[in-house]
């Protein structure tokens, strides 16, 4: 495993970026560690909601969690607004960074990360498969 240290800058698209940085760093998956910094605005898909829900404002981001691939990342946020109330779920595009965010991401060097149709859930869901041959 190795670390990227990422810091956002004002006006930054979290989804974005995040997907930029794996692909710059050459990884085919990554996980979100460990995430906080602050929003002008989100866009969060709650659990059971198809389509994201917009929260406009100064929003602090509390807790980012997630697992990253080329073919699609699947990452948690947690965040909390001017009078202290905390909303979330599913992190959409247009979670626009507002003073900075600092994230902690780990590369996967060995792992190939990919989202792939599971007829149970009905979703694109986590396949992870070692360089090695070894499946998880």
């Amino acid at each position: 495993m190795q670390t990227l240290v990422l810091r956002l800058n004002p006006g930054d698209d979290l989804r974005a970026a995040l997907d930029a940085a794996l692909t710059q760093a050459g990884a085919q998956g990554a996980f979100v560690v460990s995430g906080i910094g602050s929003l002008h605005g989100a866009s969060v898909r709650f659990a059971g909601a198809e389509t994201p829900t917009r929260i406009e404002g100064k929003l602090e981001v509390l807790t980012l969690a997630g697992s990253l691939s080329p073919d699609g990342s699947h990452i948690h946020i947690s965040v909390s607004n001017s009078e202290g109330r905390v909303f979330g779920g599913h992190a959409a595009p247009g979670c626009v960074v507002r003073t900075t965010a600092e994230i902690l991401v780990a590369l996967l060097p060995d792992w190939q990360l990919a989202r792939k149709h599971d007829p149970l859930t009905g979703y694109a869901e986590l396949s992870a498969v070692c360089r090695s041959g070894r499946t998880s």
